[in-house]
């Protein structure tokens, strides 16, 4: 499998069908958080278990949550997409209550790589945007 092959399936497997199972198959058991600005993992390395419930963060506030990847480009330790985000705000954020409004949003990651392991993420997107969209 291709690095970009890999970034694929992580985000269909991990992301759109929502199997944490799988979260083992895919990152490395140390994954940083290089930059998300706005994004509470910012700057922290994962185990397992941290990046689990970080995706339960996204997964209970957004059950519908899509990421469509547009376009993709891999080099040696790295792949970086371009996507689109959609889903419907069903769970609360933070203390905000559910707003059962939909969200559509783009955006950037690079995933970096050791082996055939991701190791990480660099992202950014308009989190004001999907406040927005929220009614924030």
């Amino acid at each position: 499998m291709t690095k970009e092959e890999i970034v694929r399936a992580f985000m269909e497997k991990i992301w759109n069908q929502q199997r944490k199972d799988l979260v083992e198959k895919f990152i490395d058991k140390n994954y940083q958080i290089h930059l998300d600005t706005g994004d509470n993992w910012e700057g922290k390395v994962l185990n397992y278990e941290e990046f689990k419930r970080r995706l339960d963060f996204s997964f209970n506030s957004f059950p519908d949550i899509n990421f469509e990847i547009t376009s993709a480009i891999e080099d040696e330790n790295h792949v970086a997409i371009n996507w689109i985000l959609t889903g419907t705000n069903l769970g609360k954020i933070g203390d905000f209550p559910p707003t059962m409004k939909k969200i559509k949003t783009n955006g950037i990651t690079i995933y970096h790589f050791n082996g055939d392991l991701i190791s990480g993420h660099t992202q950014v997107f308009n989190r004001n945007l999907v406040s927005k969209q929220l009614g924030f």
